[in-house]
């Protein structure tokens, strides 16, 4: 019985957004709410040494944007909660999309001046295929935006999910009063830097009543008895089962720079989110209830203390209990480990723990043994699916402007391309090396990292490759298109054969040309073009 009531107990959700909608910042004041951390830190601003805990990387803290998915527990109302807070720049997207494989629910920030933009639909394209229960959060109520019913309306559209507002907003702008909780028929009003709590609720069943024309004003109050009347006639009781099953998001408005509306939808969600779900293998549906551990490994970050050189593999822990000092299995290296100090996270700050439970995220130091998407079991062979993985869309060469610290530059380059955030390839029969991104930023942060956590200077030589294909088939065609193509064939660090083509149409033509080699778009040879 105890082990099914700390199932219960967990509540293991991600956070995501279009860059700039608050998601950060919504981070840090759940966090607050939560009792985890004593002062939020602010993202952007320059008065503010302290950076925002999620944001632990220095670079994060430099540019003000997060760049890695930072994990964070606390416990809120006899619950533990699991943020997994995930960059929003679209050059990180990859990190995102593989995190949502770790989640059990989604909360959706937006920002009411911009609505729901590019990313967003893209990120929401990943939740829908999952059917991930979102939860939706309206940003920056305290500037002027867009009219909230056209929010929803828009939300409804472009990310093709039905909405349920449970707050509404009394205004906007520099004349924001607050929310009226249409859940349980009560006014919160806006002030700011302001933690709301239950003393701030004013009990407002019944809108009708001349008390809510001195609170709010007369005009507010006939707006907001306009607009609860078509809010009752549009929307029935709020199903949750229908929002379990990815259908429904319900919708919150607030402004989190400010602690507004925060509350509300924290006190919803540890009501209504999912417990741990189930998850696919290749052989199997496995649910957490079962007695045996298993889980997998959706992160690797290397360096995340750097005066320490620590690489650890994040693993979401899936069915049973996982224990300190207790072997397991990796199924895809075939080797029996046991880990002595298991961490869970603050962000940065870490804590050895001696068990953890499904929906937990532990992590693991990691001496290279680890890749994204690793299944560790107490022996029984199977493998989680449904990671995502990506052919680069950039390539660069990677020049070495220091040839002193060699070393420390393949180090660097091997252990920041293990996270996931790029590829590296190396010429075959040679020694140039060659990395693939999906995005220009990614290459900025490598060279910023490379040089801060491992003193080694690098420069970047764009090269005029647009995709990658992993190449597969009989060996003697294999060694002739080597030979024809020798200067695009390059090898992954697995010592795979790679062909680096120069457009669609080149890659077209050698496919035609070469019907007996397959080309793959993922290493895992399961993806052919």
């Amino acid at each position: 019985m105890k082990f099914q009531a700390e199932i219960e107990k967990r509540k293991t959700f991600g956070i995501i957004s279009h860059p700039d909608a608050g998601k950060t910042t919504l981070t840090e004041k759940l966090l607050l709410f939560g009792g985890a951390i004593q002062t939020a830190g602010a993202v952007k601003s320059n008065k503010i040494k302290k950076s925002a805990t999620s944001d632990f990387m220095e670079i994060e803290k430099q540019r003000g944007i997060s760049v890695a998915t930072s994990v964070m527990s606390f416990e809120y109302r006899d619950k533990i909660v699991n943020i997994l807070d995930t960059p929003g720049h679209k050059d990180f997207a990859e990190d995102t999309y593989r995190t949502l494989t770790a989640v059990d629910s989604v909360i959706l920030v937006i920002d009411c001046v911009k609505g729901v933009e590019a990313q967003t639909e893209r990120l929401m394209e990943v939740c829908r295929m999952r059917n991930t229960p979102v939860i939706v959060f309206i940003n920056k109520m305290d500037r002027d935006g867009k009219n909230p019913f056209d929010l929803l309306e828009e939300i409804e559209e472009k990310l093709g999910i039905q909405t349920q507002p449970l707050t509404w907003p009394i205004n906007m702008g520099s004349d924001f009063k607050g929310v009226y909780n249409l859940f349980n028929k009560s006014i919160i009003a806006f002030g700011k830097n302001q933690k709301a709590t239950e003393n701030d609720l004013v009990p407002m069943p019944d809108l009708s009543v001349p008390e809510l024309d001195t609170m709010i004003g007369e005009q507010d109050a006939n707006q907001l008895r306009e607009d609860g009347e078509l809010l009752m006639g549009v929307y029935e009781d709020f199903d949750k089962e229908v929002y379990l099953s990815g259908q429904l998001a319900p919708v919150f408005f607030g402004s989190a720079v400010n602690n507004f509306g925060i509350k509300d939808m924290l006190d919803t969600f540890v009501e209504i989110a999912p417990n741990p779900r189930p998850r696919m293998t290749d052989q199997r549906e496995v649910l957490p209830s079962e007695d045996k551990f298993s889980g997998f490994v959706f992160k690797i970050h290397a360096n995340i203390d750097p005066k320490h050189r620590d690489r650890l593999a994040f693993l979401r822990v899936c069915s049973g209990r996982f224990e300190r000092n207790k072997f397991y299995q990796n199924i895809r290296a075939d080797k029996k480990l046991r880990f002595n100090n298991p961490y869970a996270f603050l962000a940065s700050d870490k804590e050895i723990i001696d068990e953890a439970f499904p929906g937990d995220v532990v992590g693991l130091y990691d001496s290279g043994t680890f890749k994204i998407g690793d299944t560790l079991t107490e022996g029984e062979e199977m493998n989680y699916v449904g990671i995502p993985s990506f052919s680069p869309e950039l390539f660069k060469e990677l020049i070495n402007n220091d040839p002193m610290k060699s070393k420390q530059l393949d180090k660097g380059i091997r252990q920041l391309t293990d996270e996931g955030v790029a590829q590296m390839f190396t010429q075959h029969g040679g020694n140039r090396k060659i990395v693939g991104c999906v995005g220009e930023l990614q290459f900025e942060v490598i060279q910023y990292r490379l040089l801060g956590e491992y003193g080694a200077k690098c420069s970047f030589q764009h090269m005029p490759y647009f995709k990658a294909c992993w190449i597969k088939g009989d060996q003697d065609k294999i060694n002739a298109f080597i030979k024809f193509k020798s200067s695009n064939i390059v090898e992954d660090k697995e010592g795979n054969l790679v062909y680096l083509a120069e457009s669609e149409w080149y890659l077209n033509t050698e496919r035609q040309n070469n019907p007996d080699i397959e080309f793959y778009i993922t290493s895992d040879f399961k993806h052919k073009l």
